[in-house]
């Protein structure tokens, strides 16, 4: 039978980590906000309609251009035009519905990355929610 000598080093930093992870919890449920933590609620953001039937709502922008929005688009609506992704790429989740990009259905559920210099025409027969994220704008 072997030995083995204890993980001290381990054990002291998982220790460190479960005190910072109680002190945040704490913070938190006293109604704190985590460091460098941004949050916003849907319903809370104001919804700009940039198409009929499309709507838009600005969830987080950061300093290099990158930014998270909400678009809601209603049943038998589409895009105006072409939607060129630049200068960056576009990160799609579809929350609710089907999205269609002018190619093909996305159920709930689907992740869709657009690299920079893409294009697509969005629409939806149905109706759809989309988290959109811009990287770098």
């Amino acid at each position: 039978m072997t030995k083995r000598k204890p993980r001290t080093a381990q054990t002291t930093q998982t220790t460190q980590t479960t005190q910072t992870t109680q002190a945040e919890e704490a913070s938190v449920r006293a109604g704190g906000q985590l460091p460098g933590y941004v949050w916003s609620a849907a319903h809370d953001a104001p919804a700009h309609e940039i198409f009929p039937g499309i709507r838009v709502r600005a969830l987080w922008s950061g300093g290099n251009g990158a930014k998270a929005q909400l678009l809601e688009m209603d049943p038998h609506t589409c895009w105006e035009g072409i939607d060129v992704h630049e200068p960056g790429p576009e990160e799609v989740f579809v929350v609710s519905g089907v999205f269609n990009d002018g190619q093909r259905d996305y159920p709930t559920g689907s992740f869709i990355h657009a690299p920079a210099g893409s294009w697509h025409i969005p629409q939806t027969t149905s109706g759809c929610t989309l988290f959109v994220f811009y990287p770098e704008g």
